[in-house]
């Protein structure tokens, strides 16, 4: 079974596949993104992840998507849960991170689509070091889930696959809330 989990940037994926895989420890997780610049930055010369959106053209993008989903389809594993997006916000507006060509390779069974309140998910890249990400109103983020949704309808028309949006768009009440709550709710959709 594969399935597909995507996010806007910075809204806790890593974080909510972590959760799953305590729950379901045989289950493979594919980071889409980190194949995608092990390639760029052997081949292209990038220096870290957020520099692919700012320098890549929209063809080297697409070349690049084509060529890590066609690596992933090629993975084994009882669950393959493939950490991805569905769209990137570039300087030349939003490029669909899932073409054609790359859902009839990775035929996933599952497209899963988490979707978060705009504040949390600017909290949340504020609180990540690790990357230099682009800042956003909460506005910015709202339109760029609305395209998510809708480029994972016509991706999983492409893949004839179930699609399934995780709402998390109500104010956490504790820490990783929506964490466990999104892991729990993708544990039950495998599961049935």
């Amino acid at each position: 079974m594969k399935v597909i989990v995507a996010s806007v940037p910075g809204a806790g994926k890593t974080t909510i596949l972590k959760f799953v895989k305590e729950k379901l420890p045989y289950a493979k997780i594919v980071h889409a993104g980190d194949l995608f610049f092990e390639i760029a930055k052997k081949k292209l010369k990038i220096k870290n992840r957020d520099e692919m959106r700012q320098k890549l053209s929209l063809k080297q993008q697409k070349n690049l998507q084509d060529e890590v989903m066609k690596k992933i389809s090629k993975m084994k594993g009882k669950i393959l849960f493939i950490d991805t997006h569905l769209s990137i916000k570039t300087p030349h507006g939003y490029f669909p991170a899932q073409s054609e060509k790359s859902m009839h390779w990775l035929k996933p069974d599952m497209i899963i689509v988490l979707e978060f309140r705009p504040e949390d998910v600017i909290e949340r890249r504020k609180l990540d070091t690790s990357r230099q990400r682009d800042v956003e109103t909460t506005e910015e983020i709202s339109e760029h889930q609305k395209i998510n949704r809708e480029l994972a309808i016509a991706a999983a028309e492409e893949a004839e696959s179930s699609i399934s949006i995780i709402d998390l768009t109500y104010l956490q009440k504790k820490p990783f809330e929506h964490a466990m709550k999104a892991a729990d709710e993708i544990v039950k959709l495998v599961k049935g």
